[in-house]
């Protein structure tokens, strides 16, 4: 390519560059940058002469250009001679400075190209600069900007500069008005006092060694004057921000007495600026690097100014601010800055303003106080190192202060101290103290992010605090000796408990540091002389163990207490170290295999008690267990906000005491803990309770000697005398303490010894509790109301009871006070609400019947008459909670019920007989039928549970009948279908252990397992099913059992109960029924059959009246002995039914099937009804229609339902199997010849009647009919394969439809060859004889007749010959479908018969070539078919039959490449493919031609927006590689364009082009100007690769070989693609032409 061909292409893109879309122009932009690669200095001057010639060009357009040659400039800088750096210099300043106003991407634009080239050619660029740059004239911004900039990239090559630069720039800052033009002279300044104080710092490197600050010190200060003293002024807030930017770095170059001189100006000056400005950061660096200069030169003038500084930075840091701001960050780091300076040169100054700042109550004011007073702690050490004491007195009114921000900021300054030796100093434990308060804030449950200055959350504050800590005692080794033993003194203090996890981790490590120093020593020295006050041993072991009840509050103190335990077992007690190294750890490791959810409470204090005890027993030492219980009972008030931990002291009290053995200690701490208990909160007296049931182990006779003298003396006695309600005690405060006294013998009944509770339960036990309970006024016993004084009672009731129940001499055991306490269980049961259940008065009220039926003496008949309907009434008709309620009351609920279970078995225990047994259900048998479910499913449970008890405890010492086996079965078994699932499980069960009584009344053993029986339980899982149809299969399953294993006797007392539960609300059970009564008479009994006769008179009144299974199943049966008679006559009858068959009708039709013989002379008959007549009658809907319509006629279709419903019953299949070719060949034309029919007119009005009615019947139409007789058909003909695959390929829906038929068809052959290949000749044979007159039916039995070649079940059955004849015969049939179908089927032989291809390998291929010739479809569909049917036969033919028809073939299909329907491009390219692919590399020259000229298309289609021609072309090119004999492209072929593949096209189509090239370069010419003419497909985004083809091609040609092409002609295509109306086809275009470089 010429120079003036580069310049060309060039002028083309410069051209497009105006394109709208921002991609094309960065594309144009990206491929002048290709140009400018290959040719910088002609793509250079192109664009230099492009803006030079079009000076209208729009601003925008010039940028972008300016940009693509700042872009060629950077990267060939080295390549650039002198002449084309000026012109580019000299455009580029005329660019930047043609406009007078400012337009800064331009200009910028053009300032970027001129430091580009500075950085080689400063010189030039500094004499263009200078041109424009002179005295007496103020500058374009962009000179002065240029200029700023190139010493900033070019910092050695520009600094000699400067001194002329300034010189001639001084005198223009006072010609500056305009705030513009300030600004650029302020950067112009900045910038140049910058790179000059960095050469300055780099001298070794500099070209000018000589170069000193005081070479540029006249003209910075004259500078220095003008910026400050006038330009600082101004009210442009910009400009002032420029001044005080370049004031900081020129502030280092002023002389020295100058500075000195205007510090008392320049700061004040700057310092102003914070008033004026809300972004400051600019101001605050400026600041810093004033104070640097001033610190620098030993200024003294900055004491002088030192207050006003101090308080503007303060004010700095105090603004209210968004802290997350990027500027507002970096302002607080200058301003910190600059408080460093300060504080290295005058510390004392700095703290005499800070420290008092301190004081103000101002939070802004203090927080930002204290973030100063933390950096100069960090960053001025040396300075403050004798200010600690000072600093630390400081710190006594933040410390007060509430607010989070001061606390974090606090925690922050502590921090700092710590590190720093502070709080080694006096006052320094105050700061320690503080940091522990915070580590004991109470973290809120969601913390949420704070605002702009809105108060942090308080877990924010605790969270540091902990870390600060933690971070203490572990890597700050000076803190050691501080913090151990003083942080001991805040474990005991309540108001430190949110502190305890981090005090103790601390500790602990603490501690391990001592012992590392000192192995036997105790860790904790109680000196009186300290003044640290240390809690005891028994302060912290009760501290520690108390709060490892709750191990996970907190951050999991638990085992954090437990940890530090371990470690001070020596201070403790020496004894406790062996025994602590074992237990400890297990309850650490208990820990960690739970969370604070899985947890199990009790289990976990029991293991601490259990802990506690053995701890006692391993130290054995009276005095110190009674210290210890001292200081239990010391710390109680101390968890009076923690009822829970209190709880649980009171059992370590309890646990402490029992192991005491002084007794006088031991009642004397009862006594006081009975004073001073906190009655009025009901949780301290489970608590309460505890302390004295776990002391009574040990202590029973103190323990109630205690309790009854509390109760005597005169702290009781004054609080329950009915004239003292007004005096020490509130009534309901005297309820409370006899409720806690209650539970306290309550409690003392369940831990006491058995042997010693039996003989004090009746007459100190229970009396004392009832005198508390009860109380007499005026000589009459009153009992309180109060439920919680009654759930008090109840329980310890329910606990003496269990005592006594346990004791191995309860059997002996008379209980005069059982009747007594049984009617007050009921009189509370009965007082509950029956309804809800909110409190567990009547479940522990049931649970002490449960124990109070066992003993003697027995209760009478009407007492456990009234008990078990009081507990069911009470417990039965609870509603149930709604779902997702509280948990607590659902649990509740279930013991209650588990409770009522369990009376009701100590009940039925007393009689064990099958009387008994009867009794109890008789009492659960209206809730089993009540109308309410749950109240169903809950008697079923307890059903079910007594029965299984029943079984459990069976004993039978001679054979007797089980009298009412039948009437329990009957009351159960239709159960078994509830609308409630949870019923049916529940009414098997009760079936299955019924089944199992009577076996065992049979004299069966109790292990023994009946095969029968058990299939019961195998019946469950269908009972979950909610599908009706499961469902009463399982019942009818149930039912068979029953038959099995149902004594004779007791079969009429079964079905009677049975057949009461007809009439059952619950219609699932009443369907039960009958279905149970079905199958026992089928079972027992031929009853139904004998009445036939009267069953057929009364047939129609029945179907009236009633749909219940058991009439319709009646008759089914009468109409089957009828037919069985009068076959005809019954068929004729039937089929005079209207349509559409409603579901009595149906149902008869179906009862036909039952018998094999009476069913295929049915079937006969209705066959030959739909086979005889006129299957539609045409007609017009109006008089000009163009198409009549077809109408169905009445006979066929009544008849096509009929065959649908015999068939679809189970019992036709017989029949069918032995009529199975002629029902498949007459139904299946059949559906030919309804797709596309109307219902009569008469029927389509009734059917949209129908619709519109709430009648639900089946809706009616001809099509559907018939299909649904075929798929009946096969399915009782056994072919239910066939119908699931059609089924999955939706082949029935497409049946039905005009457009989807012959694929149905096709989708039907195929399965039957599947799945019912020896039916074939037989179908075959059928479907030829009745192929039909009509056109549809030839189409739908030719589609079946080609689909059964596609499978090679028609060769091993020998149909292969006679299936080719028939199809032949059908070549020349007026109808173009059937043509096509013919040409579909021969070419399935590939597929379903290929070793016999080449025997008919000649006439197949006449066929297909036939086909392509096929002048008589309009719509090319047959040749459609014959490309598809060649692409499938070439490659199983003779190889002596293919060269005739290559070469025809090609020329033929190559037209459809670009045909506009997707099918004909997929198929045709495809087919080219399977033609290369048959030439196995060996084509001769004149098919190697068309390959080649398939190239072209083949690549710009994968590219085609349809996937199936995208998919075609890949196999095409995969084939078409060993036709080209080239390994290189075959392989890029094979590795790209695998299918499934994803493929980067242009990567692909770069590899192809570089192959193509490289070995067959003379190609070029002939493949761009075939790519040429897809430049105006179309489609997009072929018309989009055909460019990237044309520049890949370019990219990878030799220069000898480009003379193929015709350059004018690409490029003049290319610039018409430019103007295309898509973005991506115009940006393709400039994307190649910036390839066409390589033509140069």
């Amino acid at each position: 390519m010429t120079r003036s061909c580069v310049k060309k292409l060039s002028t083309i893109l410069l051209d497009a560059i105006t394109d709208k879309d921002p991609l094309v122009q960065e594309q144009v932009c990206s491929a002048l940058c290709a140009l400018g690669e290959a040719q910088p200095k002609d793509t250079l001057s192109t664009c230099e002469e492009h803006l030079r010639q079009h000076e209208k060009l729009a601003h925008p357009y010039r940028t972008m250009i300016l940009r693509t040659m700042e872009t060629v400039v950077s990267n060939h800088i080295s390549e650039l001679d002198k002449d084309m750096a000026r012109a580019i210099i000299l455009l580029a300043s005329s660019e930047m400075t043609k406009a007078k106003d400012l337009v800064c991407d331009w200009q910028q634009a053009a300032s970027s190209v001129l430091v580009s080239v500075g950085k080689r050619f400063v010189g030039m660029v500094m004499e263009e600069m200078l041109s424009k740059f002179q005295p007496g004239v103020l500058p374009h911004c962009f000179v002065l900007q240029t200029l700023a900039n190139l010493s900033v990239s070019n910092v050695f090559g520009m600094v000699p500069f400067l001194t002329s630069v300034l010189s001639t720039m001084l005198p223009m800052l006072g010609m500056a008005k305009h705030d513009t033009m300030r600004v650029v002279f302020c950067c112009a300044l900045q910038r140049f006092s910058e790179s000059t104080l960095e050469y300055v710092a780099n001298l070794d490197q500099a070209p000018d060694p000589t170069v000193r600050k005081d070479t540029f010190a006249s003209d910075i200060s004259s500078a220095y004057d003008i910026l400050f003293h006038q330009w600082l002024q101004s009210r442009e807030a910009k400009l002032r921000l420029a001044v005080v930017e370049a004031l900081g770095p020129m502030s280092h170059l002023l002389p020295s007495e100058k500075l000195e001189e205007q510090l008392p100006k320049l700061l004040p000056g700057v310092l102003a600026l914070y008033k004026k400005h809300a972004e400051t950061s600019h101001v605050s660096k400026s600041l810093g690097q004033i104070l640097e200069a001033a610190v620098s030169v030993g200024s003294r003038t900055l004491d002088i100014q030192l207050d006003s500084l101090l308080a503007a930075l303060h004010a700095q840091i105090c603004v209210p601010v968004e802290s997350s701001s990027p500027l507002v960050t970096t302002n607080r780091k200058e301003v910190l800055r600059c408080f460093t300076i300060l504080a290295c040169c005058s510390p004392e100054r700095l703290l005499a303003f800070l420290l008092p700042k301190l004081d103000t109550s101002n939070e802004r004011t203090r927080v930002g106080s204290l973030q100063v007073l933390r950096h100069v702690i960090n960053s001025a050490a040396a300075q403050m190192e004798v200010k600690k004491p000072f600093i630390l007195s400081s710190m006594r009114l933040p410390i007060l202060d509430t607010n989070s921000k001061v606390k974090r900021a606090v925690v922050q300054v502590i921090s700092a101290m710590a590190h720093h030796g502070y709080l080694e100093q006096p006052g320094g434990e105050a700061m320690l103290e503080y940091l522990v308060q915070q580590c004991a804030l109470l973290p809120d449950a969601e913390p949420q992010k704070p605002g702009p200055w809105e108060e942090p959350p308080a877990d924010s504050v605790r969270e540091i605090s902990v870390s600060t800590l933690y971070l203490f005692s572990t890597t700050v080794d000076r803190m050691s000796e501080v913090l151990w033993p003083y942080l001991l003194e805040f474990l005991t203090p309540v108001r430190f408990t949110g502190a305890l996890t981090p005090l103790c981790k601390s500790l602990v490590h603490l501690a391990q540091k001592k012992q590392e120093k000192g192995a036997d020593a105790l860790l904790i020295q109680y000196d009186s002389d300290r003044e640290v006050t240390l809690p005891s041993p028994y302060a912290i072991a009760t501290r520690l163990l108390t709060v490892s009840s709750s191990p996970y509050l907190g951050d999991g103190r638990g085992a954090a207490s437990l940890c530090l335990l371990s470690v001070l077992h020596r201070d403790i007690h020496p004894l406790l170290g062996q025994r602590w190294a074992t237990t400890i750890p297990l309850l650490l490791e208990y820990l960690d295999e739970h969370t604070a959810e899985t947890l199990p409470q009790k289990e976990w204090e029991e293991k601490l008690l259990v802990f506690l005890r053995d701890s006692l027993a391993v130290v054995s030492d009276n005095t110190w267990t009674c210290q210890l219980s001292l200081e239990m009972c010391k710390q109680l008030p101390c968890y009076n906000g923690t009822p829970q931990e209190k709880s649980f002291l009171y059992k370590c009290v309890g646990t402490t005491l029992g192991a005491a053995s002084s007794k006088d200690v031991v009642r004397k701490l009862l006594q006081e803990l009975l004073e001073t208990a906190r009655y009025q909160e009901e949780a301290e007296h489970e608590g309460l309770a505890c302390c004295f049931g776990i002391c009574a182990i040990s202590h029973l006779d103190d323990t109630l000697a205690q309790l009854e003298e509390f109760v005597r003396s005169d702290v009781f006695r004054k609080s329950i005398g009915i004239f003292n309600i007004f005096k020490d005690r509130s009534e309901n405060e005297v309820e409370k303490v006899k409720g806690a006294l209650i539970l306290c013998y309550g409690h003392v009944a369940a831990r006491a010894p058995r042997e010693l509770v039996l003989a004090r339960a009746e007459s100190d036990i229970l009396r004392n509790m009832f005198q508390c309970f009860s109380t007499k006024v005026l000589g009459i016993k009153v009992e309180t109301k109060d439920p919680a004084l009654q759930l008090c009672l109840v329980q310890s009731v329910y606990m003496v009871c269990q005592a006594i129940c346990s004791s191995v001499q309860a059997g002996s055991f008379h209980f005069s006070r059982k009747a007594e306490l049984v009617a007050q269980m009921m009189d509370f049961i009965k007082g509950e609400p029956p309804n809800s259940l909110r409190t567990p008065i009547r479940k522990k009220a049931m649970l002490a019947c449960t124990h109070l039926v066992s003993l003697e003496p027995a209760l009478e008949e009407q007492v456990r008459t009234d008990m078990v309907h009081g507990c069911l009434h009470s417990v039965m008709a609870v509603l149930p909670e709604p779902a997702g309620e509280d948990g607590c009351q659902e649990s509740l609920y279930l013991d209650t019920m588990h409770a009522l279970e369990g009376l009701l078995r100590s009940l039925l225990q007393r009689n064990m007989t099958p009387q008994g047994l009867q009794i109890m259900v008789e009492h659960l048998s209206p809730w089993i039928k009540s109308l309410r479910g749950y109240e169903r499913a809950r008697a079923l449970g307890l059903s079910a549970c007594l029965l299984q008890f029943f079984l459990e405890h069976l004993h039978v010492s001679a054979l007797v009948p089980f009298h009412n086996l039948g009437l329990l079965v009957g009351l159960f078994s239709p159960r078994c279908a509830d609308l409630w699932p949870a019923t049916r499980q529940e009414a098997v069960n009760c079936v299955y252990y019924l089944l199992y009584l009577q076996l065992g009344y049979e004299g069966f053993s109790r292990d023994y397992r009946d095969d029968v029986a058990e299939r019961l339980l195998t019946l469950k899982d269908g009972l979950v099913h909610p599908d009706p149809a499961i469902l009463f299969h399982t019942c009818h399953s149930i039912a068979q059992v029953i038959a099995k294993r149902l004594p004779p006797d007791q079969l009429i007392s079964l079905l009677l109960t049975l057949f009461e539960s007809l009439g059952d609300p619950d219609k699932n059970c009443s369907r039960a029924a009958t279905v149970m009564i079905n199958c026992l008479l089928k079972e027992r009994g031929s009853m139904l059959l004998e009445k036939v006769p009267e069953i057929v008179s009364v047939l129609r009144s029945k179907l009236q009246e009633t749909r219940e299974e058991h009439v319709l199943q009646a008759a089914q049966h009468s109409v089957h002995i009828l037919a069985s008679q009068h076959c005809a006559a019954v068929v004729t009858s039937l089929l005079g039914s209207p349509l559409p068959l409603d579901s009595h009708i149906c149902t008869l039709w179906r009862a036909l099937a039952a018998e094999p013989s009476l069913c295929t002379q049915v079937l006969g008959l209705l066959l030959e009804k739909i086979s005889r007549d006129v299957p539609f009658k045409e007609s017009r809907a109006f008089l000009l229609s163009s198409t009549p319509d077809r109408v169905a006629t009445l006979l066929p279709l009544t008849a096509t339902c009929a065959l649908h419903e015999v068939m679809s019953a189970p019992a036709s299949g017989p029949a069918v199997l032995e009529l199975y070719p002629q029902l498949f060949a007459g139904l299946l034309l059949r559906v030919s010849c309804t797709v596309g029919v109307q219902l009569p007119r008469n029927l389509q009005a009734k059917e949209r009647r129908t619709t519109s009615s709430a009648i639900a019947s089946k809706a009616l139409d001809p099509c559907s009919s018939a299909v649904d007789a075929l798929r009946a058909a096969l399915l009782r003909g056994g072919s239910e394969d066939v119908v699931q695959r059609v089924e999955l390929e939706g082949g029935w829906e497409s049946l039905r439809t005009s457009a989807g038929h012959e694929d149905g068809v096709a989708q039907l052959a195929s399965a039957m060859a599947k799945f019912a290949g020896p039916r074939l000749p037989l179908v075959m044979k059928a479907l030829v004889c009745t192929q039909g007159m009509y056109e549809v039916q030839r189409v739908t039995s030719t589609a079946f007749l080609a689909e059964l070649l596609n499978s090679n079940v028609v060769n091993d059955l020998m149909l292969l010959e006679s299936l080719l004849d028939n199809l032949a015969a059908r070549q020349k049939d007026p109808c173009a479908s059937v043509r096509r179908l013919v040409l579909h089927g021969l070419a399935n032989i590939a597929s379903g018969s290929p070793d016999k291809v080449r025997t008919h390998g000649p006439q197949l291929l006449t066929a297909m070539i036939g086909g392509l010739d096929d002048g008589d479809d309009p719509h090319s569909l047959v040749a459609l078919e014959a490309m598809a049917g060649l692409a499938k036969l070439l490659g199983l033919v003779e190889p002596r039959d293919l060269p005739s028809v290559l070469l025809h073939t090609a020329i033929r299909i190559r037209p459809f490449f670009d045909s506009e329907k997707t099918e004909f491009r997929s198929v045709s390219i495809r087919l080219f493919g399977h033609l290369n692919k048959a030439c196995h590399g060996d084509c001769e020259d004149v098919f190697l031609e068309q390959v080649i000229g398939g190239l072209v298309p083949l690549l710009l289609h994968l590219r085609d927006p349809q996937a199936p021609v995208a998919g075609a072309c890949r196999f095409a090119l995969r084939m078409c590689g060993p036709n080209l004999e080239c390994e290189e492209l075959e392989a890029a072929f094979q590795k790209h364009l695998q299918d499934g593949r994803s493929l980067h096209f242009g990567e692909f189509l770069n590899t192809v082009c570089k192959h193509l090239m490289r070995y067959f370069p003379d190609l070029l010419g002939r493949l761009v100007s075939t790519s040429l003419f897809y430049f105006k497909s179309s489609w997009e985004d072929v018309r989009a690769a055909a460019p990237m083809l044309t520049g890949f091609l370019v990219l990878h040609s030799e220069p000898q070989h480009q003379a193929q092409v015709d350059l004018e002609q690409l490029i003049t295509a290319l610039q018409l693609l430019l103007k295309d109306p898509a973005p991506t086809v115009r940006g393709k275009a400039a994307e190649t032409l910036g390839r066409l470089v390589k033509f140069s």
